[in-house]
């Protein structure tokens, strides 16, 4: 008897290798590998014909995966409709992660996190240039010619502080965007006091997609040229990061004033900030920022903690390629990674969905509060 099971990965940022889908308590598959690169975590496919069935999907390849941690109390996320993502009972052991699933429909999606499509990209930046308050910029396009663009949200054409926020450096960290576009939404809420505020003092310079090949490529950390673009920072190149030297190029003409760079982790079960301790500029001012930033940022949201994070670099240790100490050490200004899990949050944990693209938004909306408060604190002026 054939096996009705058939999986599939050829659309956008689909990501598998089938080892072995005749029986569905038995499919096997392994990971690709990023574009270019030994990098390998990101996976998202469609499987059909398992309706009713007890679902068995092994990724024998997990052990070698970059970040073997992030498999650790780790559950896959599941769709049929691509628009609401839950989470599957995923395990594991003697370095195979299992996926134990009984689809209700006949056709499901596995991720390894929510998607994020280049289509809903295009969405959100045609959305949001439609507001009287945003404009659109064209800083270059990739390797493999697609659009890198800025989006300019502000409502003076006065001074102004000048807010950088970027985000899918890493195009597998799809929660990067997700957090913009919750962040977007809140900043052209016109009823919002804080939107209305800071819109007032602060021009935004935003770019929702930093590495749009990569996330068509179904990769985990790299460009299309096999290219980390968060070590790049201090060897940009038109040749293989033409995605960073478009924005370093804006940032010299604008100038920065505060830079939050989005990402996501794949171990840490937590959200967090990294900041700039590290880098040879740093100084009281920027302690200060840093801790204000936090702090507000801790008061407004149950969903951000500061107990758990990275170790922190010794002073003059820190690596300049990375984008946030690179822009805090050339601009000498409140510069952040902002770090969101993969997996659920164990401080305030949801059993249906974890971490999820509807929670990545609101604390993309919530960081206005502490943008606000630094913004307006004495070591801005």
């Amino acid at each position: 008897m054939t096996s009705r099971i058939k999986i599939s990965s050829f659309f956008d940022g689909g990501n598998i290798t089938v080892i072995d889908a005749a029986e569905p308590d038995n499919i096997r598959v392994s990971i690709p590998k990023d574009t270019e690169s030994d990098f390998y975590q990101w996976f998202y496919f469609r499987l059909q014909g398992g309706m009713g069935e007890q679902c068995s999907i092994y990724f024998e390849n997990a052990k070698g995966a970059t970040y073997p941690d992030g498999w650790e109390n780790y559950q896959a996320v599941a769709s049929y409709d691509r628009e609401h993502w839950f989470r599957v009972p995923t395990n594991y052991h003697d370095g195979v992660l299992n996926v134990e699933h009984q689809p209700e429909q006949d056709s499901v999606y596995y991720a390894y996190f929510a998607p994020y499509s280049y289509e809903r990209h295009l969405d959100m930046l045609s959305w949001a240039s439609s507001h009287e308050d945003c404009v659109t910029h064209h800083l270059g396009e990739t390797a493999e010619g697609r659009d890198i663009t800025l989006l300019e949200v502000s409502k003076t054409q006065g001074l102004a502080k000048n807010i950088w926020i970027t985000a899918r450096q890493h195009p597998g960290e799809t929660m990067a965007e997700w957090f913009v576009e919750g962040l977007l939404e809140r900043l052209f809420d016109e009823s919002h006091p804080v939107a209305r505020a800071i819109l007032k003092q602060c021009r935004f310079y935003i770019v929702p997609n930093m590495n749009p090949d990569g996330g068509v490529h179904g990769n985990l950390r790299v460009n299309s040229k096999g290219v980390n673009l968060n070590r790049e920072w201090k060897r940009s190149s038109q040749e293989n990061s033409p995605e960073v030297l478009a924005v370093q190029k804006k940032m010299a003409e604008v100038g920065v004033d505060m830079y939050l760079d989005i990402h996501g982790d794949e171990a840490l079960p937590v959200n967090f900030v990294d900041g700039c301790s590290g880098v040879p500029n740093f100084d009281s001012r920027m302690k200060a920022m840093e801790a204000l930033f936090s702090e507000t940022l801790l008061a407004v949201s149950p969903d951000f903690q500061t107990e758990i994070g990275y170790e922190q670099d010794h002073f003059g240790e820190a690596n300049l390629s990375v984008a946030a100490k690179w822009v805090g050490n050339t601009y000498r200004c409140l510069s952040l990674t902002l770090e969101m899990p993969f997996k659920d949050n164990e401080n305030l944990p949801d059993e249906e969905v974890g971490w999820s693209p509807e929670r990545s938004k609101i604390l993309g909306a919530d960081v206005l509060y502490p943008i606000y408060q630094v913004v307006n604190s004495k070591n801005m002026s």
